[in-house]
């Protein structure tokens, strides 16, 4: 008996010690949280508070679109379960003439975010430009979500930002990966619904690094036999993809100039050991490289996410 209680013991510390720390703030359709919406939960906590702030999402459809103020930094947000735990809104560029900038579903602008465990979702269809996830906040760090759209699904914003995403559900149709800032995909999953082209990057001249997709696998819908990894949205685009799997639908060209030849002067575009059927090396637009391993080495997160002020992503691989 004696051995009994000691055993018993022992697991119920062991469970207590993997708990996770509680959340500071909980959010619960039911109305058995804190608050009943997310961006309620947001605005609650202290302006440019000092520590982290932790908030919890039990699963649900929350119809929000939600903003994270500049003045809302260090917040995570983790939801219950990634699929059931759903952020959607419908607005898109053509709807009262708002532009694709006011489309968002969720528009980070705080420094310091982590979005867990959620889906993002636009749901406006093939209307035209509709942003799921738009960031404007830098350190942004996001794992094991769904972000889901068709044109301009994530909007990577703005110059001299950097972004990390990791094991995330990408999917869109046209552009649906755009923007200047600096990002490091990690393990992803993209899903192209269309013939069309996956990124649109707009780096600017100055950053050595713009979008980095890295073990990141590649899909596409039955309907698509035409894919382009990227198109440069402004001339100085920088886009690697370093040890992904591509499907056959990608084009041999793999890239397109947007119909600007000057484009292919100043786009950086590189590939690293891509692999499956879509991996075609010497077929590749002469502007464009096949990176050494040398090269390739140089290609780290800690030189890509380097600025004046160093930022180990929480989320990232050690």
């Amino acid at each position: 008996m004696k051995t009994l209680n000691i055993l018993m013991l022992m697991i119920v510390s062991l469970a207590a010690w993997a708990q996770p720390n509680a959340p500071d703030i909980v959010v619960s359709k039911d109305g058995k949280g804190h608050f009943t919406s997310i961006e309620e939960a947001i605005m609650s906590v202290r302006d440019y508070k000092p520590t982290r702030t932790t908030i919890y999402v039990k699963k649900g459809i929350y119809e929000e679109k939600i903003i994270i103020p500049a003045n809302k930094c260090d917040i995570t947000i983790i939801g219950e379960d990634a699929e059931k735990t759903i952020i959607t809104w419908a607005d898109y560029a053509a709807k009262d003439k708002m532009g694709t900038f006011k489309t968002w579903t969720m528009r980070v602008d705080g420094r310091g975010i982590r979005l867990e465990n959620l889906t993002i979702q636009n749901t406006a269809g093939r209307v035209g430009q509709a942003v799921a996830l738009h960031i404007e906040g830098d350190m942004c760090e996001v794992m094991n979500c769904r972000l889901l759209g068709d044109q301009d699904t994530l909007f990577c914003g703005t110059n001299g930002n950097r972004e990390y995403f990791r094991n995330c559900h990408i999917e869109g149709t046209t552009d649906f990966i755009f923007g200047p800032a600096t990002v490091w995909f990690e393990t992803c999953e993209l899903l192209c619904k269309a013939n069309s082209y996956i990124t649109a990057a707009s780096t600017p001249e100055e950053e050595a690094f713009g979008m980095v997709f890295n073990n990141c696998q590649i899909k596409a819908t039955a309907e698509v036999d035409k894919l382009f990894l990227g198109r440069p949205w402004r001339a100085y685009s920088a886009v690697v993809f370093m040890n992904c799997q591509l499907p056959s639908c990608i084009v041999p060209e793999g890239w397109h100039n947007w119909g600007k030849a000057e484009n292919e002067k100043t786009s950086r575009y590189a590939e690293y050991k891509s692999m499956g059927e879509g991996a075609s090396p010497l077929t590749r637009v002469k502007w464009s490289r096949q990176l050494t391993e040398s090269q390739a080495a140089e290609i780290t997160l800690d030189k890509v996410m380097k600025r004046e002020t160093s930022w180990d992503p929480a989320y990232a691989i050690k």
